[in-house]
């Protein structure tokens, strides 16, 4: 079995590629370059309005540093407790190529070369149908939340938001043209502590969806793949603007 990683860079990546190198080869690695952010900010805009990403830019700059800094124990926590691996060692991987999109002839060309039987997308952009379609994969992501009702940006932040922490978890899902739409294939809960905040919810997303990925290739593997079907509504999120934030974090406590 052929297995790609299609990836973005990011602490995320680094976890999926050490942990699943341990049980499985990758024939290859593809990563994505950050992309500019000036051209990503004036998307946004356009898609969600100057005042909504102005206060998400505000959340970002004034709020998530803080987080980071009084998370950095939990965080060290997490990483001892689920044996993770952070080091980016991907961008060393003999057979590593980078590529400024995924969905760039450049990056349809390494799929190609390596005609892999499997691809694990982490951390990418949104995948185009051209490219889903110009091999005979099937791609598998882990989104940070519970899909359907938890798509897009942070979703354990949003569950527990909105106060509904049985679905504060990650989903393996496989990729279609969508966001996040794919069928599912496992999910699970998070156990989130009074010492977690923003900044440590994708971390322990990460740490169990990791597992739930070995599990889904291990299914492919032995022609057992199935998919299911939860039921819950779909809907999309972004990023929390700094308002939005600091009047849950003082009503809810949601940190």
């Amino acid at each position: 079995m052929k297995i790609v990683l299609l990836c973005g860079k990011g602490m995320s990546t680094s976890i999926v590629y050490n942990k699943i190198s341990k049980h499985f080869n990758f024939q290859g690695v593809i990563v994505e370059a950050c992309g500019s952010k000036a051209k990503l900010i004036r998307r946004r805009i356009k898609r969600l309005g100057f005042f909504t990403v102005f206060g998400q830019i505000c959340f970002k700059c004034l709020i998530v540093p803080f987080l980071k800094v009084f998370s950095k124990k939990r965080r060290s926590e997490i990483i001892k407790e689920y044996d993770l691996n952070d080091d980016p060692n991907y961008l060393n991987d003999k057979n590593c190529i980078e590529v400024e999109s995924v969905n760039d002839d450049k990056c349809i060309d390494a799929l190609k070369r390596f005609n892999p039987d499997l691809v694990i997308v982490n951390g990418t952009k949104i995948i185009s149908e051209k490219v889903l379609n110009s091999i005979d994969a099937i791609f598998i992501n882990m989104h940070a939340g519970i899909t359907p009702k938890y798509r897009g940006a942070h979703g354990a932040y949003w569950a527990l938001y909105n106060k509904d922490n049985d679905n504060a978890g990650v989903t393996i899902h496989l990729v279609d043209k969508g966001i996040d739409t794919g069928n599912i294939i496992y999910q699970s809960k998070i156990n989130v502590t009074k010492n977690d905040n923003f900044c440590t919810y994708p971390l322990l997303q990460t740490a169990v969806g990791v597992e739930l990925e070995l599990k889904a290739i291990e299914d492919y593997a032995n022609n057992r793949l199935k998919t299911i079907n939860n039921g819950l509504p779909s809907k999309l999120y972004y990023h929390p603007t700094f308002f939005q934030y600091v009047l849950s974090r003082i009503k809810n406590g949601v940190k």
